[in-house]
């Protein structure tokens, strides 16, 4: 397999797949039922949920330069937040392709190489993990026992405790592999989790690493924020619980990550967590639709203007 087979493989795949799972899922969208949601959504309340989730974004474009500080590098804000817009609005098209182009933006306009402004990308996102293993580490202990009946329903608990004891004994073997082998393959791989934690670590030893951390929760606190505000502005939704609100964004978070910004799997991520406590299909689908074209919307508008406006404000450069 050539180099411009893998390319196109690459690129032409995340579209195959959006598309046939976009065909099949408008086919089966209850499109008329949906629809009344629309018109009858209170938009006060996504405008304010857009708005926090503005802030975020806001947030995590300021929060870059904490991480450029120690290596000698003083970040314009308005190119980070430029940067961080044509993050979000390139994913659509091709996953992870806005994390180049927002290292791209340091190495073009402030003059960062490479391979740092892209280290300290990584760095962020490792911060962000651990925010996000937080939050589902927090929805596991409210939701316990309601998430595990679910789960022992469908699943025996006794192979629940084997699948966990396979896992932990497997774990141990990987682990004792890689740290007596000294192959190639073992030794990259050692070489690659050892960057993963040095990059975790250095976080705190950032001069301001306080602030870092301030925004690091920031961030995610907004996320939150414009997710529950934005039910607010259905009715049917009048009700829902934390614990649901967590779960469903946890859910969505994911599609964000493994798809181009959630493209069409977004919405059912989001139905298919509200039903599981016991939320009507047609409205869970109508909000995740509704959640999704706010903030993509966003996106659209800030990502081309960045575009647009990103080689103007630098033109000097």
């Amino acid at each position: 397999m050539n180099s411009t087979f893998k390319k196109i493989l690459k690129i032409g795949l995340p579209f195959l797949l959006a598309i046939c799972f976009g065909w099949y899922t408008f086919t089966q969208l209850p499109v008329k039922e949906i629809l009344p949601y629309f018109k009858s959504a209170n938009y006060w309340w996504i405008l304010l949920g857009m708005f926090f989730g503005l802030l975020s974004h806001l947030s995590r474009a300021y929060r870059w330069k904490y991480l450029l500080e120690p290596m000698g590098y003083t970040l314009r804000f308005p190119n980070s937040i430029m940067g961080v817009f044509i993050t979000y609005l390139a994913n659509y098209g091709i996953p992870r392709s806005g994390e180049v182009l927002r290292a791209a933006v340091l190495t073009n306009y402030e003059n960062v190489p490479f391979e740092k402004s892209f280290g300290t990308i990584v760095a962020e996102r490792m911060a962000d993990l651990i925010v996000m293993l937080g939050i589902i580490g927090f929805t596991l202990i409210i939701q316990f026992d309601y998430i595990y009946e679910l789960l022992s329903q469908s699943i025996d608990p006794k192979k629940l405790i084997l699948i966990a004891i396979l896992g932990i004994v497997a774990f141990v073997l990987i682990f004792i592999i890689l740290k007596r082998s000294k192959s190639k393959i073992a030794l990259k791989i050692k070489g690659f989790l050892s960057g993963l934690i040095e990059g975790v670590l250095s976080i705190f030893k950032l001069k301001n690493k306080w602030t870092f951390i301030f925004h690091t929760l920031f961030i995610w606190a907004m996320y939150v924020l414009m997710f529950y505000l934005t039910t607010l502005a259905l009715p049917d939704l009048d009700n829902i619980t934390i614990g649901a609100v967590l779960v469903a964004f946890i859910a969505a978070s994911f599609t964000i990550a493994a798809t181009n910004g959630g493209i069409f799997v977004y919405p059912v991520a989001v139905m298919k967590a509200f039903m599981v406590f016991g939320i009507a299909s047609v409205p869970s689908l109508a909000f995740g639709w509704i959640m999704w074209t706010s903030q993509t919307v966003m996106i659209i508008i800030f990502g081309t203007l960045s575009f647009i406006f990103l080689p103007i404000y630098n033109r000097k450069k």
